[in-house]
């Protein structure tokens, strides 16, 4: 233990740094010692709080302290010189506000030390009993006609009540704040207004704030409107958790067990109604709830809730990153695929669950159509995964139900991604991959690229041509209504777009070829025998040729390339060897 007196002796001069709370607690003792000794008068009693002493009179103390009175008058105590109260509410700080009211010095209230003082008063037994104007009544007073009075005031003082349990519960104190709130927020916001007194309540610890919020509700306050003050205060109390990270950072033990308590009691308070909690809130909710390790309980009611509104979710909403890295996928698919089979169960029976909102609507056709493509795109981001199994890609494929994709598109899009990203896979499991998708609702992009895709099976591409080919059919047999007409002037567009940039295409080539014609004509040529060059008289003039068509030049070409084609594009009938001679040189003589 520390003597007061010994502790400020030693302490180091420190220029321009601001004093801590030991120096300023010592200080404080140090003038209370300096009072009691500047009236000449010897301490005969000495108070030991914690670690510190504080020399003092037992006139004043016993006078004013029921509790200090009771322990100097215990004749059990042998040495009464020395008297020691470990348990005073806020230590050295709130005995010596005691000391100085017993000593009648100025006391100085406000709502940073009224919670304390009155835990004190309580504590030390500073009634009406022994004094007239005790600390009691004095902290009272300020509290009914000052503290308890404007709603920051009252949310600072229950911020620090939360801090002197168990007997700031004993005076009743937490409760008559609680009180207060409910009041002042029911009556001033009208049942729906939350902004102006959320900011107030949200530096409360976790077990005040839902004692706050059950009385607000037990006002009458609708449940759905506390969604944004719920929403702010796990913003701020979940803070700094890598819950969108690809590692996991060690937090310390009790950390982490204050986030999970505050995590948990979160979702415990969600609000019932479907639309309440947007559900971008419900995932960051769900990946903490990884992160910390929570109840099994905390995941399934956030997974039910995700389940309910995944119809207005988007992609990065249930990009949930797995918290097992030891193999395992980065992203957390068993979750995913159960808050689908959630959704999909709710859609089927088309009723809540009875701890849900009652007034459940069952997602509507377009709903179960996005739910579709959504699970079909999370299905293409995880066929990346070099971790992902065969079995796992094929039961989660599975849980898609047939009818709310309305193509193969997607479904294609992933077994493509996934047979790209894992080239060593049996051709078994190939082929049971492939057999996810239904050729026949493949686009006609999709299966003119799947027509060749060397990395699906044969029987698949196959099956893919099997159905192109019957889809031309039934065009050709069917009448042809305005959508296939549209159709077929699609594809007419796209033939003449196709056909106009192959004619370009030509053209370059033409040029090109002509470029090359004339340079090799320009060259001059070498005699062999006396490496000199050999003029060549001028040519006489020829008339210019007629322009050709752009069909004969190609024809002219083609006709060079195989020489053995007529001017009619026909090949000539061929016998069996070389050709026979004509008569003339059959019948000649050599």
């Amino acid at each position: 233990m520390v003597d007061v007196h010994q502790e400020i002796s030693e302490l180091p001069a420190t220029v321009g740094k601001p004093p801590t709370n030991k120096e300023l607690n010592a200080d404080a003792m140090k003038r209370i010692s300096d009072w009691i000794f500047s009236q000449e008068i010897p301490s005969d009693v000495t108070v030991c709080v914690g670690d510190v002493y504080f020399p003092v009179h037992k006139f004043p103390l016993v006078s004013k302290c029921g509790y200090i009175k009771k322990l100097l008058s215990d004749t059990k105590n042998a040495d009464l010189s020395v008297v020691e109260i470990p348990d005073i509410p806020g230590g050295p700080e709130g005995f010596e506000l005691a000391a100085k009211f017993c000593y009648e010095t100025h006391v100085e209230l406000s709502t940073s030390n009224i919670a304390m003082a009155r835990c004190v008063a309580e504590y030390l037994e500073m009634t009406e009993k022994y004094s007239t104007g005790n600390l009691v009544s004095v902290t009272e007073a300020y509290l009914n006609d000052t503290g308890l009075t404007n709603l920051s005031r009252v949310a600072s003082i229950l911020q620090c009540s939360g801090n002197l349990l168990p007997i700031s519960d004993r005076v009743k104190l937490i409760d008559r704040c609680v009180e207060v709130i409910a009041f002042m927020v029911t009556d001033k916001s009208r049942v729906s207004l939350v902004d102006w007194w959320a900011e107030d309540l949200i530096v409360l610890r976790i077990d005040i704030f839902k004692r706050v919020l059950v009385a607000l509700v037990s006002k009458g306050f609708k449940q759905f409107a506390l969604a944004p003050v719920l929403t702010l205060y796990a913003q701020k109390r979940l803070r700094g958790l890598e819950i969108f990270g690809k590692s996991k950072r060690n937090l310390d033990p009790k950390q982490k067990h204050e986030k999970r308590v505050v995590l948990e009691t979160i979702v415990g308070l969600l609000p019932r109604e479907k639309t309440a909690i947007s559900i971008s809130f419900l995932s960051m909710l769900l990946r903490a709830a990884k992160y910390l390790d929570t109840t099994v309980a905390c995941r399934l009611d956030l997974e039910k809730r995700m389940g309910l509104q995944l119809g207005q979710a988007v992609l990065d909403d249930i990009l949930i990153p797995s918290c097992c890295f030891d193999g395992d996928t980065m992203l957390d698919v068993d979750t995913v695929q159960q808050i689908m089979l959630n959704y999909f169960e709710y859609n089927s029976t088309g009723l809540d669950d009875v701890n849900y909102d009652l007034n459940f609507i069952p997602p509507l056709q377009s709903d179960d159509e996005n739910v579709g493509k959504l699970m079909e795109s999370f299905l293409a981001k995880i066929a990346f995964d070099r971790n992902l199994l065969v079995s796992k890609f094929i039961s989660f494929a599975e849980c898609i139900p047939v009818e709310v994709r309305v193509t193969e598109d997607g479904m294609y899009r992933a077994i493509d991604t996934y047979l790209k990203a894992h080239p060593a896979i049996s051709d078994m499991d190939r082929k049971k991959v492939c057999s996810l998708m239904d050729c026949q609702k493949l686009s006609c992009e999709a299966r003119a690229h799947a027509a060749q895709n060397e990395r699906l099976p044969v029987q698949t591409m196959v099956q893919v041509l099997y159905y192109e080919q019957q889809r031309l059919r039934e065009m050709e047999c069917s009448p042809i209504n305005s959508e296939s007409q549209n159709m077929v002037l699609d594809d007419i567009s796209r033939l003449k777009k196709e056909n106009q940039e192959l004619k370009f295409e030509l053209i370059k080539l033409k040029t090109r070829l002509k470029e090359i014609e004339m340079s090799n004509a320009n060259k001059p040529s070498v005699n062999n025998a006396t490496g000199t060059t050999a003029a060549k008289p001028p040519l006489p003039a020829k008339p210019p040729l007629p322009k050709k068509s752009f069909i004969s030049s190609v024809t002219k070409k083609l006709g060079k390339i195989t020489p053995f084609l007529h001017a009619d594009g026909l090949v000539a009938s061929g016998t069996r060897g070389r050709n026979k001679p004509g008569k003339d040189r059959r019948h000649s003589v050599s």
